[in-house]
Formats: C-alpha cells, sequence, structure tokens
C-alpha cells in the first residue's frame, strides 16, 4: 500500500482542526472543544516539552565535546552567533520598513482603540507585570546559571544553553589529559536516543495538530462580533505582519540559502515541512526542535556535528519572525497613540528587540513580553499591547515558523561553510506514517 508522507497527516489535521474549531464556535460549542480537545493537544505539547530540554543539553555537550579542536568550535560558534544576529537586525528592518510605508493602525479611531484596550485590560496588565523590572543588563545577568540542575528543572533554555556549552568546553581541554571518549559517547547516544523518541512521538503529531488548531479557532470565535472587530480593526496590522514576514523569508532565506549554502530551496521546503508545520501549529520553536534537527539532518544533509551545536542555540536566540513582529507592532501601536517615531527610535527598536530576543525562551506569547521591553525603551505606553492580543495568537504560530527556517537556514551555511552538509535527496519522513 502507498504510504504517506507525515507532513501530508500534519496538513490534513490542520485543515480539520480550523474546520472542527469554526463549526464549534458557529454552534456554540467552543466549551466543548476546550474541555475535551484542548486536552489532547496539550498532552502533545508537553510530550515536545519534555525532550525538549534533555535534547538541547545533551546534542550541545556532545557536539560542542565531539569538536576536539577549540579552534573549530570558536569558528563555527562565531559564524553561527553572527549569522543569528545579523538576520534577526535585518527580519526587524524589514518589519519598520514595511510598516512605514503601509502605516497600519492609522485608520483605528480612539474609540475603537479604547474599546481594543479595555477587551484585553486584564492579559495586558498580566503581560506588563511578568516584564516588569526586567532590564538588558538583567538578561545578560540571568544567562548564567546559579543552579543548573534548577535551570534544567525550570526549562530555563538559555541557562541551560550556557552550562551545556560550559561542560562541552570542559570535556574538550580535559580530554588532552583525560580520556573523556566514553562520557562523549554517551551523551551522543543519549542524543540519539532522545531523537528516537521524537520518530515515536511524532506518530501523534496529526493528532496533537488537530487538538492545537481546533482550541485555537474555538477560543477566537467564543464571541463572533467581537472577533470580526477585532479582525476587521487589525486586518491591516495583521498584513502587514505577514508581509514582511513573506519578504524576509522569500529574500533573505532564499539568498543565503542560494549563495552561500547552496542547498536547493526546493530541496530545503521539501525537508522542512514538517517543522514549519509543526511550528505553525505550536507557537513554539523550543518544542519544534527536535524535529527540526531531524528534518536538517536527514532532508538536506547537514552533519550532525553542526547541527547539535547550531539548531539547539538558534532555538533559544534567534528569533527573526519574532523580531520583525516586534518593529511592526511597535510603529503599529506608536502610530495609534498620535506617536511618529525617530529614526534614533527606530534604531533603538533594532537594537532592543535583537538583544531581547536571545534572553528570551521558546515558548508561545514570548513576543508580548519582548514588545513590553521594546516598548519600554522607546517610550511608547506599554497599555497598547492590549491593541494586537486579539490576533497575536495567529501571528505567533506565523513568525514561528520563520523563526524555525532562519535556525535550519543558518544551519545549512555554517555546514557549507564547514563542508560538513551531504548531499541526498532522502525525505523527512517519508516512510514514517502510511494510508
Amino acid at each position: 500500500m502507498k504510504k504517506l508522507a507525515l507532513h501530508w497527516w500534519i496538513l490534513i489535521a490542520m485543515v480539520a482542526g480550523v474546520g472542527c474549531g469554526m463549526l464549534a464556535a458557529n454552534a456554540g460549542q467552543s466549551a466543548f472543544v476546550l474541555t475535551w480537545i484542548r486536552p489532547v493537544g496539550t498532552l502533545f505539547m508537553n510530550l515536545l516539552k519534555m525532550i525538549a530540554v534533555p535534547l538541547v543539553l545533551f546534542s550541545l555537550v556532545a557536539g560542542v565535546a565531539s569538536l576536539d579542536d577549540m579552534r573549530k568550535m570558536g569558528r563555527i560558534g562565531g559564524k553561527t552567533i553572527v549569522l543569528y544576529i545579523v538576520t534577526t537586525s535585518i527580519a526587524i528592518t524589514i518589519g519598520l520598513i514595511v510598516a512605514a510605508i503601509l502605516k497600519p493602525g492609522g485608520d483605528i479611531g480612539p474609540e475603537l482603540a479604547e474599546s481594543l484596550r479595555a477587551s484585553f485590560q486584564q492579559k495586558t496588565d498580566a503581560t506588563v507585570s511578568s516584564a516588569k523590572g526586567v532590564s538588558m543588563l538583567d538578561q545578560v545577568v540571568g544567562i548564567v546559571p546559579t543552579n543548573p540542575f534548577q535551570a534544567l528543572a525550570q526549562a530555563q533554555m538559555l541557562q541551560v544553553v550556557f552550562f551545556a556549552l560550559m561542560l562541552g568546553i570542559a570535556l574538550t581541554k580535559l580530554s588532552q589529559k583525560r580520556n573523556t571518549k566514553p562520557i562523549v559517547e554517551t551523551f551522543q547516544l543519549l542524543s540519539d536516543a532522545i531523537i528516537e523518541m521524537v520518530m515515536i512521538i511524532m506518530w501523534l503529531a496529526p493528532i496533537g495538530v488537530f487538538a492545537l488548531l481546533a482550541t485555537v479557532i474555538a477560543e477566537l470565535g467564543e464571541d463572533p462580533d467581537k472577533m470580526k472587530q477585532l479582525l476587521g480593526a487589525l486586518l491591516g496590522y495583521m498584513l502587514t505582519v505577514l508581509l514582511g514576514l513573506v519578504i524576509h523569508g522569500v529574500v533573505i532565506y532564499g539568498l543565503l540559502l542560494r549563495f552561500v549554502a547552496k542547498v536547493p530551496i526546493k530541496k530545503f521546503l521539501k525537508a522542512m515541512v514538517p517543522a514549519q508545520l509543526l511550528a505553525f501549529s505550536s507557537s513554539s520553536s523550543g518544542a519544534t526542535l527536535p524535529v527540526t534537527i531531524n528534518c536538517v539532518e536527514k532532508g538536506i544533509g547537514v552533519d550532525e556535528e553542526v547541527s547539535s551545536f547550531v539548531l539547539p542555540l538558534g532555538a533559544t536566540i534567534n528569533m527573526d519572525g519574532t523580531g520583525l513582529y516586534q518593529g511592526v507592532a511597535a510603529v503599529f501601536i506608536a502610530t495609534v497613540y498620535g506617536m511618529d517615531l525617530t529614526f534614533a527610535q527606530q534604531a533603538e527598536v533594532v537594537v532592543t528587540a535583537s538583544l531581547a530576543s536571545i534572553g528570551t525562551a521558546a515558548v508561545p506569547g514570548v513576543g508580548t513580553v519582548m514588545l513590553t521591553i521594546v516598548l519600554g525603551q522607546i517610550g511608547v505606553p506599554l497599555e497598547g499591547i492590549g491593541l494586537i492580543l486579539g490576533v497575536d495568537r495567529i501571528l505567533d504560530m506565523c513568525r514561528t515558523v520563520i523563526n524555525v527556517s532562519g535556525d535550519a537556514t543558518v544551519a545549512c551555511c555554517v555546514a557549507r561553510s564547514e563542508d560538513l552538509i551531504h548531499e541526498g535527496d532522502r525525505t523527512v519522513h517519508d516512510d514514517v506514517i502510511s494510508d
């Protein structure tokens, strides 16, 4: 019997989930979806989150320790960080330029703006409260964990990355005095075991994706009149963000893949479909990380020596899509409040959003916390966040796709520069599920 690739099952589940959510909302049965279907999506997300932290720890330690040449590790690390910072800065700049041209928010009157802010006042207060007192210096200091085991337990990804890098470097230096090969092989074996767990969990992906999408649509449809009002008023803002994401994905990633990584775009997209669909459904590049690693290694041919280092780091510090969203959202909110951002303020948005993206977790909704930091830096009222919370979940799903695609693109570029990318045409997960 002919096999059906996993990404087709996920795509079918996405369509079914949207349809189920819309039917439930129109029939007044959103509560049924939220009560009985949401837990299935939560269970699937918990399975992915369960393996995300161990994978980052094991793969980074094994990846760094296997680079017995410290100069090679420094070279790969340097290229990775520079590419992540540059692409994020470019993404934010694109967002600012597109927003300056389209001017979203100019057609929202003061009464509608106040109505939108009031509708999401509770969520706004919670977002502002969670980011209150956070400074860029706090972000830097917080990178170093006082207790690495606590960081692991609380899924503080950046602290886990820092500890894993330090442990990997220590093992590399220790290898000059003692035989560290057994412990390095143990970490590598554990990393491979996590990947095998991914393959098991991905059998449930279509069911989990169906539940996640049905829940999102059902929540939006709890108040149809409010949803129509919000979508109508914020349509320009949404289109601006989506246009910016498309430009960044097609132009910037396309150029990097074509001229730096030298990977056919068709091959890249075909390999990355499972990760991109899961990123869209889960809104979490951290939860998608195991699938991203599998797609990049098996579908594109990036050597594990690069993927085990670049991708976990990217899931933590690289947020091109989220950064672009920061730029558009800042201009949108400022426009609604009748403020024109100066060139200096826009430059502050680029710098602040780039730095803020490094210290935030790769989880759903983190963009609103980052936005609080950005708005505070340029003097735009934080209450304006309430204007965009109604559609943030939809945009969060879209920008996460760009985040994950950016991680994979940089991994391809670094692998090509180190001659650690292997040619091949095997499609990821083609043999996972049969019809």
